[in-house]
């Protein structure tokens, strides 16, 4: 006779099920929307696609303004972002005192994760359209799309911070070596691949917004290339919203857009691509 089953083996078995089906849920899910989008997309996908200018209210040519756009935007985003973001967790996790002043910054920035795209978006109208006098343009939206992957990249830096052990610290200190130094040789060596990592997930969720460029410069219909940082620009996210909803003929420029959501998805992963690629190279150099 086969031993019975304990009531904890039932369970465990149970919930490890119920997971797995969870997981082939979610994929199977995934799979059909890739499936969709990649056989819709790829009919469409071609040289003259991928490096023509738009034509005839972009019913004819390419979206090579918007990758370029998009490009030129989301550059914009990480100069403001990693450097800032990095340089605040920093600060927050290595010289802040842990007191109540600390704690209200980090449920702050938390807090700011979670807020709408679009409140940014407003808000970079505000900051930047209107009181520095930046106009509708590149550096604007960049700007606006930076300052709402700066609590990302914050909250993802500081934990990869706080996950070197405290032995790090102590013994550098007790050699002799400063602060700095000891943050820059035993610290930061360890904790940089976590901080790129989330920092390059945080732009390229940054890269597919569409609402914080919506006020501050992004154009439908652009048949030139912008020419300085303070143009108006096509991008792939507002450029697919407009071929999906708003085109005067959607059902002649839908395979234009299935097109231009596979180059999207493609960029980012890309993008996600690089940061695992990143970390493994920075992860191998440490090792050695």
């Amino acid at each position: 006779m086969k031993p019975r089953l304990k009531p904890r083996q039932v369970e465990q078995f149970l919930g490890f099920g119920f997971l797995k089906l969870c997981m082939g849920v979610i994929l199977f899910i995934l799979f059909v929307i890739f499936y969709d989008i990649f056989s819709k997309g790829i009919q469409v996908i071609n040289w003259e696609f991928l490096t023509a200018m738009p034509r005839k209210g972009m019913t004819e040519g390419g979206i090579f303004p918007a990758i370029v756009g998009t490009t030129m935007v989301s550059a914009i985003t990480a100069v403001l972002a990693i450097p800032l973001g990095m340089g605040c967790a920093i600060y927050l996790n290595e010289y802040a005192a842990n007191n109540r002043l600390t704690r209200l910054i980090r449920m702050s920035i938390r807090n700011l994760s979670g807020v709408p795209s679009i409140v940014y978006g407003l808000f970079g109208v505000v900051l930047f359209v209107q009181s520095m006098h930046l106009g509708t343009s590149i550096l604007s939206a960049g700007l606006t799309l930076g300052l709402m992957t700066l609590p990302w990249t914050i909250t993802a830096s500081e934990e990869s911070l706080k996950s070197i052990p405290r032995s790090y610290r102590e013994g550098s200190l007790a050699l002799g070596a400063t602060k700095w130094q000891t943050i820059r040789t035993n610290v930061l060596p360890y904790s940089i691949p976590g901080m790129l990592t989330g920092t390059i997930l945080g732009l390229s969720r940054a890269a597919g917004e569409t609402a914080p460029i919506l006020f501050t410069g992004v154009a439908f219909f652009l048949p030139y290339l912008p020419n300085s940082l303070s143009s108006q620009f096509m991008a792939l996210p507002y450029h697919l919203y407009i071929m999906s909803t708003q085109h005067h003929a959607i059902q002649q420029v839908r395979p234009i857009a299935y097109g231009t959501a596979l180059v999207l998805i493609v960029l980012v992963f890309l993008m996600n691509f690089f940061a695992i690629l990143l970390r493994y190279k920075l992860r191998k150099v440490r090792k050695e």
